[in-house]
């Protein structure tokens, strides 16, 4: 678990922001955040940017940003995954970045997106012990 600049748990100012937000989009971020977990259970949640959650093993994996009409979900190396499931449907003209925006009503496709989750490990892990060699 990380903590933010003033000491405060990230898991804690991101529970703060879920609340905060109280409508469809805390839920989603809620939902997205689960996900993460159940994918992962060594995701690391990290607090950056002046308020932005941040999901890391081995370096970032995504990111949780909310606006009035989406929830935006941004894999750091997005476009060095697979996406079977076409699951990214922003921020897809970069390089490096690739984004989920998420509406009020839209479904979460959880298996495909922890799959994607899990590919993010994977490609982190990869990079981190070509580096260390």
């Amino acid at each position: 678990m990380s903590q933010s600049e003033k000491g405060t748990p990230a898991s804690e100012l991101i529970d703060a922001r879920i609340r905060e937000l109280g409508n469809w989009r805390g839920e989603t971020l809620a939902r997205l955040r689960a996900l993460i977990h159940e994918a992962d259970p060594e995701v690391v949640e990290e607090w950056k940017w002046r308020g932005v959650p941040v999901w890391s093993h081995d370096g970032i994996l995504c990111t949780g940003e909310t606006y009035s009409q989406v929830v935006k979900m941004t894999f750091a190396k997005g476009a060095a995954l697979e996406d079977p499931s076409g699951l990214f449907n922003a921020s897809l003209e970069g390089n490096t970045r690739r984004a989920i925006d998420l509406r009020e009503g839209e479904r979460i496709k959880a298996e495909a997106l922890k799959a994607l989750i899990r590919a993010a490990v994977a490609l982190n892990r990869a990079r981190k012990k070509g580096r260390s060699k």
